[in-house]
């Protein structure tokens, strides 16, 4: 039996969905289930030339031997769920738990004509917050009570624990990242849950004890979208010089640049409960990394901000992705065992 909960140690976009397709492929999960917030939240995976951007159907979905679930406590927008699973060829794969919480149109409105949260915390936009705030009131509609999820709709906490029981690995997949916690992040400047691995485990109906590992993916240089804190933030000037431009996956604003940020990096493994780390876009911090396979293909350069990184989280580096496609990632996890 092995339950795994990859989330984000930064501000998002840190490249879980690369660093969950990855594991995907190597330990075969029979299911895959999403925790998080809702539609807020792109993940990008890559596949050979070929590059997907997803907001509802977990990143795991290149793997095509695992079910991919919605657990109960992400927010289903109707639309965007059925246009994925279309667009990436994943019928009869895809469930929701039956008491997951509905976006609707109006939820939209609200988000997107609210200054609050359009301008001042720079909301996505997808009407999450007015979403879960109705939840809260619990005048929400849930996937239970919409007849066209009907063919999606499951138990998922029941069949997380059925393979559980069976010996089987399940990954859960988290979204968003820590700096945005509702609870720990840089309050107002957050989204409208907790993103930590506890509430991805909850949201799943994942008990703690069930729970055998929990992945923390940093970014070399961390990146944020919207407005909001960013003690380490670099000006244009000096990412345009680096080469380094990003593109939120869901707004598709430009992400602002940092530095690494070792403090937070140990707080948020802290929170998380880290027992093993990501490291995402080492060949930023040198290029001659770019699509290294191997530990020792790597630079001087690189190994020593890894062993820098490695002290500020006090967990043990185990992947390290060396670019954008699946394939391009350096896994050491057999070396803890």
């Amino acid at each position: 039996m092995s339950c795994t909960i990859i989330v984000g140690g930064f501000f998002g976009d840190e490249g879980k969905g690369k660093v969950v397709a990855h594991i995907a492929y190597k330990d075969k999960p029979v299911i895959i289930s999403r925790g998080g917030v809702g539609p807020n939240a792109g993940h990008t995976v890559q596949v050979g030339t070929r590059e997907y951007g997803v907001r509802m159907v977990p990143s795991g979905f290149v793997y095509k031997d695992a079910k991919l679930c919605i657990g109960s406590g992400v927010l289903v927008d109707p639309r965007v769920l059925k246009h994925e699973v279309e667009m990436l060829g994943v019928q009869g794969r895809v469930f929701v738990d039956r008491r997951c919480g509905i976006i609707t149109e109006d939820h939209i409105t609200r988000d997107k004509g609210s200054d609050h949260l359009s301008k001042k915390i720079g909301s996505t936009g997808s009407g999450c917050g007015p979403a879960n705030a109705d939840r809260v009131m619990r005048v929400s509609p849930q996937a239970k009570d919409l007849p066209e999820l009907a063919e999606y709709l499951m138990d998922v906490p029941k069949a997380i624990d059925d393979e559980l029981k069976k010996g089987k690995n399940i990954l859960l997949e988290g979204t968003q990242g820590f700096g945005i916690s509702l609870y720990y992040g840089t309050y107002p400047f957050v989204t409208s849950k907790d993103t930590s691995a506890s509430q991805i485990a909850a949201d799943n109906g994942v008990g703690p004890t069930k729970i055998d590992d929990v992945i923390v993916v940093f970014k070399a240089y961390p990146t944020r979208v919207g407005e909001g804190p960013f003690s380490t933030e670099m000006s244009v000037a000096e990412s345009d010089a680096m080469g380094i431009q990003e593109f939120g996956t869901v707004t598709h604003r430009k992400r602002r640049i940092g530095d690494w940020d070792g403090g937070m990096a140990r707080y948020s493994a802290m929170i998380n409960g880290c027992t093993q780390v990501a490291i995402t876009g080492i060949d930023r911090v040198d290029k001659e990394c770019f699509g290294a396979t191997k530990y020792s293909q790597l630079t001087k350069k690189a190994k020593d901000f890894l062993k820098i990184a490695e002290d500020d989280i006090d967990s043990p580096i185990t992947l390290i992705s060396t670019g954008p496609e699946v394939t391009q990632i350096i896994d050491l996890r057999d070396e803890l065992v």
